[in-house]
């Protein structure tokens, strides 16, 4: 619960922020996460630092370009580098643009014969890994093996209709149905009612953050 000095008000997809004051923004971010982490107030950092509280709040938004001796002041209070308010700024953001019909065409392990992956997008720098496919079945596609992996998995249903196991229980899957399961479960399409069929799989699963 925030205290009576602390309280923050934001418009989730406002991006005026971002986009016009792209390094003020970031360097702001950064200010508002170490201070919360060390459990401290806009008023309590400020009194650290030596800065007004309506200064503290216009860097935290992002609206003031502070200077190098605040920015140095900001450092110590908080315990951090100077460097380590620019991360944000600095930071790659990935980013995937497959165009229709584009998408890398791959082989999944236990992939049978009229099953087509194309793999959307792929981001593997981070501890999370998201992976979504467009899985099309065709007239001559054979039936699932059942699948068993890590993490969780999201299914829409665009075109056709199927009987998707998961665990002990087969669920209908008509277009513009979804299904949102643990995949640790031994799961897939195991009857095929209703072809070509094509639905949306995204899986989420941990990986490794690379060094």
């Amino acid at each position: 619960m925030k205290r009576d000095d602390d309280r923050e008000y934001q418009d989730p997809h406002s991006l005026s922020g971002a986009s016009e004051n792209r390094l003020e923004y970031a360097i702001g971010q950064e200010v508002r996460a170490f201070r919360h982490k060390l459990d401290m107030t806009v008023s309590e950092l400020a009194r650290a630092a030596g800065l007004s509280a309506g200064m503290l709040s216009k860097i935290e938004n992002g609206l003031t370009s502070p200077s190098l001796a605040t920015l140095q002041a900001l450092s110590r209070a908080l315990q951090v580098p100077v460097t380590a308010l620019f991360r944000r700024y600095e930071e790659a953001r990935e980013v995937s643009h497959v165009r229709a019909g584009d998408g890398l065409t791959i082989n999944r392990r236990g992939t049978r014969a009229g099953h087509q992956y194309q793999l959307l997008g792929h981001v593997t720098s981070k501890r999370l890994i998201v992976e979504p496919y467009l899985i099309t079945l065709s007239e001559t596609s054979d039936v699932f093996p059942l699948f068993q992996h890590a993490g969780l998995e999201f299914i829409h249903m665009l075109e056709g209709i199927v009987g998707y196991r998961h665990a002990d229980r087969t669920y209908r899957l008509e277009p513009g149905d979804s299904l949102f399961f643990d995949a640790d479960a031994p799961h897939g399409p195991e009857e095929l009612i209703d072809l070509p069929a094509r639905f949306l799989s995204i899986i989420c699963y941990e990986g490794q953050e690379a060094s």
